[in-house]
Parts: C-alpha cells; sequence; structure tokens
C-alpha cells in the first residue's frame, strides 16, 4: 500500500470560505484585463467591462483571448509606426 500525502479536496475550500480567498494574477490579458486564480482552491475569475471581478467561463475566457489577440497586434503596429516615425 503506498501512503498518499496529498489534501483532501475540500480543505482549500474549507480555507476559503473562512479566511477569504487569495488570487493571483494567471494572466495579463490587456493594461486593464487580468485573469486571477486563488491559490488555496484553483477558483477563477477575470474584469468584466465595468471593471468588477466575475466568476471565468468558457465565454469570458473566449472574450479574453480574442482581445488579448486584438490588443497584442495593435502594440505591435503602435510599435512598428513609432520606429519607421523616429527613423524619418
Amino acid at each position: 500500500m503506498k501512503n498518499s500525502t496529498r489534501k483532501p479536496a475540500f480543505i482549500p475550500s474549507m480555507y476559503c470560505s473562512l479566511f477569504g480567498h487569495d488570487y493571483e494574477i494567471s494572466k495579463k490579458v490587456t493594461k486593464h484585463v487580468k485573469e486571477y486564480t486563488c491559490c488555496h482552491c484553483k477558483k477563477e475569475l477575470t474584469t468584466n467591462s465595468n471593471g468588477n471581478l466575475i466568476e471565468l467561463t468558457p465565454k469570458f475566457k473566449e472574450i479574453n483571448n480574442i482581445l488579448e489577440r486584438i490588443h497584442e497586434s495593435r502594440m505591435r503596429r503602435l510599435k512598428r509606426k513609432s520606429f519607421a516615425s523616429s527613423i524619418c
């Protein structure tokens, strides 16, 4: 028999219900939109259009991925444009 040192699944959720969640930024989508994950229970949140934290559903994951792609392409384009104008 093998002894397992894994914590039962209810301990992290019990910790969060007693002391509250301990969120860390897991992904920076844009300057204002971020995704957060609780260190203990792994609950995921994101910011909505009003800046409030909401649960990260598959719909919001897709929205954040599209928003990140648009933001990255815009930043690349602006960087190229500023580089070209500094040369002239």
